[in-house]
């Protein structure tokens, strides 16, 4: 396993308070003195703040929350988002990444946030990856006024986990993590949803197997997590032991491979309690493709965008064990990337993509299947496609397309429905 332990210099840079930051800067105000946040006030009371200044974080008020449970003793002040402003800002501090590394070792992981790969750059610096970054972080405050927070690790995850847990927590916002500090350093780690990876419903799901803080998902065994939640459950087991083997250059673009791919911008706001529904019918119609075209799989990609106020998300793909056009099989992991990374907000659009296909030539079995139950899915899912597809798509639904959260009919009335 000693090869799954590599060793690189990698920093998570994270621009602290980004938006409420960037607001204060523009009116020569200092984030760190003064109540402001950053909203939508003509959504009234209820409006969720997208940020707030590190001055109302340091009293107990969390970054996204909405306007009413903030104390009525706070007095803030509210300013609409910017986002054209705040990408502007985001250029400035990505072109000053690229004044110290290339572009094949930066990756941008959202507008605010981005890893480096300094190993190849420290001999040309003749500094430690620590005193890079303490460079780097200065640079940054001095050309744009903005204070970034730091992590540094020898792997992404190491170096992500350390800036999100222990760099805040230092007068110069900067944290580094060897393998070493595993055990005291990321076991600690809980409740489970403060370790990157682990959203809220999946801390629930790994509470029910008595798992409460990273040292318990470690020593897990991790057969029994991948039973429970296939790869994705083999994959928190690494997250866990510190394991992280992915590189920035597995998230330069490539070409595209063929994949089938549906998106559905939702009339409202939905939430974990009924966007199961949607999740459902959505697969439904991508394996109907599959099968259509005699396809399996290999690659599922999810995502959730949250309401535009939010103007954020999430989107994860996960290679498979083994091809598949299944329903059930493609719908439960698109339900374990839901609860891995929701994050309870207003969700306003569904993305789902099945890639890596290819021809399908048989049935790959693991030892937790019978083949019975595998025929019989085939054959049920061959005989609804056979009536659709003669009678039109309405022509056989569920009894779940006939609640009110539904979009079932109405989509499979018009004309479409997918995209490549």
């Amino acid at each position: 396993m000693e090869n799954l332990y590599i060793k690189r210099n990698i920093m998570c840079i994270d621009l602290k308070s980004f938006f409420a930051s960037c607001e204060c800067i523009e009116r020569g105000l200092d984030p760190f003195k003064v109540p402001l946040v950053v909203a939508n006030d003509k959504q009234g009371n209820g409006a969720i703040t997208l940020a707030i200044t590190p001055y109302l974080k340091k009293q107990g008020i969390a970054s996204r929350t909405r306007l009413y449970d903030i104390p009525n003793n706070i007095k803030y002040t509210i300013v609409p988002p910017r986002m054209k402003l705040y990408i502007k800002k985001s250029k400035e501090v990505v072109n000053i990444y690229l004044d110290y590394v290339s572009q094949e070792d930066l990756h941008i992981y959202s507008i605010d946030e981005c890893f480096l790969d300094v190993t190849d750059y420290l001999k040309l610096y003749k500094k430690t990856d620590y005193e890079l970054a303490e460079e780097i972080l200065k640079t940054i405050y001095e050309k744009t006024g903005l204070t970034a927070t730091c992590g540094i690790g020898p792997n992404m995850l190491l170096a992500k986990v350390a800036m999100d847990v222990e760099a805040k927590k230092y007068k110069n916002g900067i944290a580094k993590w060897t393998y070493e500090d595993i055990p005291t350093k990321l076991w600690p780690i809980t409740p489970l949803s403060k370790m990157w990876g682990i959203g809220s419903r999946m801390e629930k799901n790994l509470n029910i197997l008595n798992i409460y803080k990273v040292e318990d998902l470690a020593k897990y065994n991790p057969h029994k997590l991948k039973d429970k939640f296939g790869v994705m459950g083999l994959e928190l087991w690494n997250h866990a032991n510190g394991i992280d083997t992915s590189k920035i250059s597995d998230f330069k673009v490539q070409a595209k491979d063929k994949s089938y791919s549906h998106s559905q911008v939702l009339f409202k706001d939905y939430n974990e309690t009924n966007i199961k529904i949607i999740i459902n019918e959505m697969v439904e119609l991508l394996t109907a493709r599959l099968r259509s075209n005699n396809k399996q799989t290999t690659v599922i990609g999810f995502g959730i965008s949250y309401s535009k106020e939010i103007n954020s998300g999430f989107y994860h793909s996960i290679k498979l064990d083994a091809p598949t056009d299944s329903n059930k099989e493609i719908t439960n992991y698109c339900n374990i990337l839901f609860d891995r990374y929701y994050e309870y907000l207003p969700i306003r659009k569904v993305s789902i993509s099945c890639g890596g296909l290819i021809p399908k030539k048989g049935v790959q079995l693991n030892l937790f299947e019978k083949i019975d139950d595998i025929k019989n899915e085939t054959k049920i899912n061959e005989a609804i496609d056979e009536i659709k597809n003669k009678f039109g798509k309405n022509s056989l639904i569920k009894a779940s397309n006939l609640l009110e959260d539904s979009t079932a009919i109405e989509r499979n009335n018009k004309i479409g429905g997918h995209h490549e």
